[in-house]
């Protein structure tokens, strides 16, 4: 479960003696909506994030473009391109996976069980949307219409996103100098940034209004108390400041001298610390992801990658806080595997740990979770095959000789005879001999091949990336309805003989294809036939969708004492 869930529900009850009257602490009262995203906020970040690709001051180093491109290449070249270019689905496949490779980010509007496809941008959550568009709006040219984006616009959109993280930390920071009444403009002792540090920590990962948050921060020992490894995590932070502190000694920046050596710290040095504690939370809190893991693996005896409903409840009954999350919400984040008679209801282990329940932090642009394992998985195989389909033969044989580390001292290679090997030939057959390496059929060949690595890919459209928050107070069990399915966990354990396949492990397994890029190019369709599909829907959310959407006014913004229109 979510560690600001978990969070939320224990400051309720630490602060029950704090708190007067029936107002609810935390967030927990539905007219107050958490961080509500507000509309002009929303776009002025946006368009603020926009003046490096505009040619508006904040230009990215060459260190940093040469950086992201050396990530996005392996990718790149395993995508299928018309002219050496993609399309805009293909591009959001490649922004997602580069933010999870590199830092276990989500980015909102990115997640990939969102309904997006040549027709239909999801009405769902149109904010989350506006990220995406404009900028896909501002990329496309006249060629881009016609022809896609290029390498170089998938870059460029990272480093916007990358900008529009770093204004989103900006804005968060400069509230909590104010509420510490400290001018930005000044420096601060290392104990003042500490105290910044501590503040900022807390703000970033607890989701409460105003008087309840200064309720928490005016009140160390609650958040001793509330916050799981809170002392730690200040630790991380300050841990984060001497790493700046270190660095500016052996290559003092320019006009820097001065506040090196008397450890005076500006804005502009919390910021890039707070900037480094995004980049690198989810390794700094990849532990606890690994502890979640390995009590979920315990209870995987025969290795398929789930776990009976009731053996989940069980342990969350009588060892395990973490795993408290409804069935319903379960089914909702994909979790659950409902398809066999045999083992009865399911969670499936790796879309558990990917669930947005279990993501560390949540903020208005993006989501800290936990690694997604099946990344590198992939990674290895694209590096190797270096194209955007390949032959069973080829795939097997790349597959077969890689190998996980299950312990400090075991390995474990997979076993790929039998169903494996007939179910990729099936999923090469339908497709005239080759497996695309980005479709539906080879995830799910995945997940069955590295069952506790690689989710279950649902059909797109089945599942959502919905947070506790926004799924509303049914996202924790009961505890009538926890006991109801704990009291069959003993009917649940299956004997150690029984193998797989008499457990049918692979009932799940659904035949439907569905491409999570174009292969048009690849497989037959022309590309111009689907831009020309997808195109009404591109002018609706770029030009403003009626009925409650937001649309973008032509403003000025400036960076770097430029002005631009945007």
């Amino acid at each position: 479960m979510n560690f600001r869930t978990v969070l939320s529900a224990a400051i309720i009850i630490s602060a029950a003696f704090h708190a007067q009257g029936s107002k609810e602490f935390l967030g927990f009262d539905k007219s107050k909506p958490h961080r509500f995203i507000n509309n002009k906020a929303f776009q002025e970040d946006i368009i603020n994030a926009m003046g490096p690709m505009l040619g508006c001051g904040g230009q990215a180093s060459s260190q940093k473009v040469a950086a992201v491109q050396k990530t996005l290449e392996p990718m790149w070249r395993t995508l299928p391109k018309s002219y050496d270019r993609i399309d805009r689905r293909s591009l959001r496949y490649l922004v997602h996976r580069y933010f999870m490779q590199t830092s276990s980010l989500m980015i909102r509007g990115f997640e990939p069980s969102r309904p997006v496809n040549e027709s239909h941008w999801g009405a769902a959550d149109i904010l989350s949307q506006m990220v995406p568009a404009f900028v896909e709006s501002v990329l496309e040219s006249g060629h881009a219409k016609s022809n896609g984006f290029s390498l170089k616009d998938a870059v460029n959109m990272v480093v916007m996103l990358d900008q529009l993280i770093y204004d989103s930390e900006s804005t968060l920071l400069e509230k909590v100098y104010k509420n510490q009444r400290k001018p930005t403009q000044k420096t601060l002792s290392h104990n003042g940034l500490s105290q910044v540090l501590e503040a900022y920590m807390v703000e970033w990962m607890v989701e409460g209004d105003e008087e309840d948050m200064q309720m928490l921060l005016e009140n160390r020992s609650l958040m001793i108390e509330v916050v799981p490894h809170f002392e730690q995590l200040v630790q991380f932070a300050q841990g984060r400041a001497k790493a700046l502190q270190f660095a500016r000694q052996r290559q003092t920046p320019k006009g820097q001298g001065r506040n090196t050596w008397e450890m005076k710290y500006s804005f502009e040095d919390a910021h890039a610390i707070v900037a480094g504690i995004t980049q690198n939370f989810q390794t700094y809190w990849q532990s606890e992801c690994e502890s979640m893991k390995s009590a979920l693996i315990s209870m995987d005896t025969h290795h398929t990658g789930r776990v009976p409903i009731s053996v989940f409840y069980h342990s969350a009954i009588n060892s395990d806080w973490r795993f408290g999350e409804s069935e319903s919400y379960l089914r909702e984040l994909g979790a659950l595997d409902e398809s066999s008679s045999h083992t009865g209801i399911q969670v499936i282990i790796p879309n558990y740990i990917q669930a947005t329940s279990n993501c560390i932090v949540s903020t208005p642009h993006y989501l800290v979770c936990c690694q997604n394992e099946c990344e590198q998985i992939l990674g290895e195989i694209e590096v190797a095959l270096q194209s955007p389909t390949a032959s069973p033969t080829e795939i097997l044989e790349v597959v077969g000789n890689m190998s996980l580390q299950t312990t400090i001292d075991e390995e474990e290679t997979p076993q790929l005879d039998g169903a494996l090997t007939e179910q990729l030939e099936q999923i090469a057959k339908a497709q005239g001999g080759m497996v695309p390496l980005h479709g539906r059929l080879f995830a799910q060949w995945l997940h069955y091949v590295f069952p506790r690595e690689c989710p279950f890919p649902h059909k797109i459209g089945m599942v959502s990336a919905v947070t506790p928050t926004q799924y509303g107070e049914e996202y924790v069990a009961s505890e009538t309805d926890m006991k109801k399915h704990a009291a069959n966990a003993t009917k649940a354990t299956i004997p150690i003989s029984v193998n797989k396949e008499e457990l049918q492990w692979m009932s799940q397994w659904s035949p439907d294809e569905e491409f999570i890029v174009d292969y048009s190019s690849e497989l037959g369709m022309s590309w111009e036939t689907r831009m020309f599909l997808g195109l009404a829907g591109v002018i609706l959310l770029i030009f403003g969708v009626t009925g409650g959407a937001v649309t973008f006014n032509r403003k000025a913004a400036f960076r770097g004492g430029q002005k631009c229109y945007v």
